[in-house]
């Protein structure tokens, strides 16, 4: 699923015009980021939860020549998946 499969979704689920359902996908997904920007953490019961994680620099190298690079320090989000929803894919065959 992409993102404007999930605004035909919603907006067939709750019959809300296109426009609207992609102002409010539009707004949760804002709304997310912000709170992994400023370093916050999102739960959501029964779904998962998201973080976002600091990792260090490190020398790497590059996959073609083999040189060595310096990899600056970054921050990536992380999912972990919640019971309910690993339950409920672990129960389809």
């Amino acid at each position: 699923m992409n993102k404007s499969e999930l605004i035909d979704i919603v907006a067939n689920k709750t019959n809300m015009p296109r426009k609207r359902a992609e102002a409010v996908v539009n707004v949760i997904f804002g709304a997310m980021a912000d709170t992994l920007c400023d370093g916050g953490r999102i739960e959501i019961r029964g779904f998962g939860s998201f973080v976002s994680r600091a990792y260090e620099a490190y020398q790497g190298r590059n996959p073609r020549t083999g040189d060595p690079i310096e990899v600056a320090p970054k921050r990536l989000p992380f999912f972990k998946v919640g019971k309910e929803l690993r339950d409920i894919i672990n129960s389809v065959p």
